[in-house]
C-alpha cells in the first residue's frame, strides 16, 4: 500500500471511533504503529539498516557483534548460560544477532514487536529498542496546568488539540507530580512502555533483563525538551512531522527511564542504568578485548559503532537487572 493510501486508511479508522472528531494522541500512536494490516510495525518490510527503504538503523543491525558483546554481558550477570534461555523480545524481521552464540544458552527464544513472550523459569530478556517503539501520551502546560494532547481527525489536516479530560487512568496521578513548566512546554510519556515491563517480568521468573534504548529522565525533558521528544524517522530522516505518513514511518519518544526502574524494582530485580558504552566496558570487557586484538578493520569498525561516545556508546542506555 502507498504512504498516502496507508495514511488515509488510518485516517477513516481514527474517524470512525473519535469522539467529537477528536482521538487520545497515544490513540492515533498506537493506530499508526499496530493497527491491523496498516500499522508501521505490522508490515512484513525491512525497516531497518541501511539498506534502500528502510528508515532507521540500530545496534542490532550490526549483526553477530551485538549478539557476541550482549551474551558475554549476559554470562558476567547470571554466571551459567547453559541454565537461562534467551528471549530476544522486539526483533526485526531479517534480522539474528544471536545467532553465533545462541547454543550458549539453554534455548533461544525470538518475538516479534507486539507480540507476547513466554518466558521459561530461567531466563536472560534482551531488548533492543522495544519500549521506544511503544504508544506514547503527550501532556502541554497550558493555562497554569498540565493538560492532555489529543488530535483533531475529522478536519482536512490533523491538528493537536487538548482534551477536556485525561484518557490515562495513570495521566492523573504523573502530572500530579510534575511542576509548572513555561507555557506550551510538552513532555511525552511512553505509559504503554511501563505496562509492557511489568508484563514481561510478571510470573516469578529468575534471571536477567538487558534492556537497550535512549532515554531520558522527567528532571532531564522539563530541563532540556520544550517539544518533546517525540519525532518520527522516514528514510533515515529525523523529523518532528508526527502526524503525516501514518503508518509509513517510525513514531517514537525517548524512555523515561526513572519511570521504568521503579517497575523492575517492584518485581524483585536490581536495576541499574549505564550509557551503551560502559554497561560493555563493565560486562562484557573480555569480549571486547578479543576483538579489538583479533586485527580485523571490520570487527573493530563495528565495535566502535557499537561503544564509541560518537556513535551508540553514549546515545543509548542499557537498563539491566538481576532477579535471583
Amino acid at each position: 500500500m502507498e504512504p498516502a493510501a496507508r495514511h488515509d486508511a488510518l485516517v477513516a479508522l481514527l474517524r470512525r471511533e473519535a469522539r467529537a472528531g477528536v482521538v487520545p494522541f497515544s490513540r492515533l500512536v498506537a493506530a499508526a504503529l499496530y493497527a491491523p494490516g496498516l500499522g508501521y510495525y505490522v508490515a512484513e518490510r525491512a525497516r531497518v539498516g541501511k539498506a534502500a527503504g528502510t528508515d532507521f538503523t540500530t545496534a542490532a543491525a550490526l549483526g553477530p557483534m551485538f549478539g557476541e558483546l550482549v551474551a558475554a554481558a549476559a554470562g558476567q550477570l547470571v554466571g551459567d548460560l547453559a541454565a537461562h534461555a534467551l528471549v530476544e523480545v522486539g526483533a526485526e524481521p531479517g534480522q539474528n544477532p544471536f545467532a553465533g552464540v545462541a547454543g550458549r544458552f539453554a534455548a533461544h527464544h525470538v518475538f516479534r514487536v507486539g507480540a507476547t513472550p513466554h518466558l521459561p523459569a530461567r531466563s536472560v530478556l534482551v531488548a533492543n529498542e522495544l519500549f521506544d517503539a511503544q504508544p506514547f501520551d503527550r501532556f502541554i502546560f497550558q493555562g497554569g496546568a498540565w493538560r492532555e494532547l489529543g488530535v483533531r481527525v475529522d478536519g482536512a489536516t490533523l491538528a493537536p488539540e487538548v482534551l477536556p479530560a485525561f484518557t490515562d487512568p495513570a495521566a492523573l496521578a504523573f502530572v500530579a507530580g510534575l511542576p509548572a513548566a513555561e507555557e506550551g512546554w510538552i513532555i511525552d510519556v511512553p505509559f504503554a512502555a511501563e505496562r509492557l515491563l511489568a508484563q514481561l517480568v510478571a510470573g516469578g521468573w529468575t534471571g536477567a533483563v538487558i534492556f537497550l534504548d535512549y532515554g531520558k529522565t522527567v528532571a532531564q525533558c522539563l530541563e532540556s525538551s520544550p517539544a518533546g521528544t517525540a519525532r518520527a524517522y522516514y528514510r533515515h530522516q529525523l523529523s518532528g512531522d508526527i502526524l503525516t505518513r501514518l503508518g509509513s514511518q517510525d513514531l517514537t519518544c525517548h524512555v523515561l527511564w526513572d519511570r521504568l526502574e521503579p517497575v523492575l524494582r517492584a518485581a524483585g530485580f536490581r536495576p541499574a542504568l549505564d550509557r551503551q558504552e560502559a554497561f560493555f566496558v563493565k560486562h562484557a570487557a573480555g569480549a571486547m578485548e578479543r576483538i579489538a586484538a583479533s586485527g580485523d578493520p571490520e570487527a573493530t569498525g563495528r565495535l566502535r559503532a557499537l561503544t564509541h561516545p560518537a556513535h551508540f556508546g553514549s546515545k543509548f542506555q542499557v537498563l539491566h537487572g538481576v532477579r535471583p
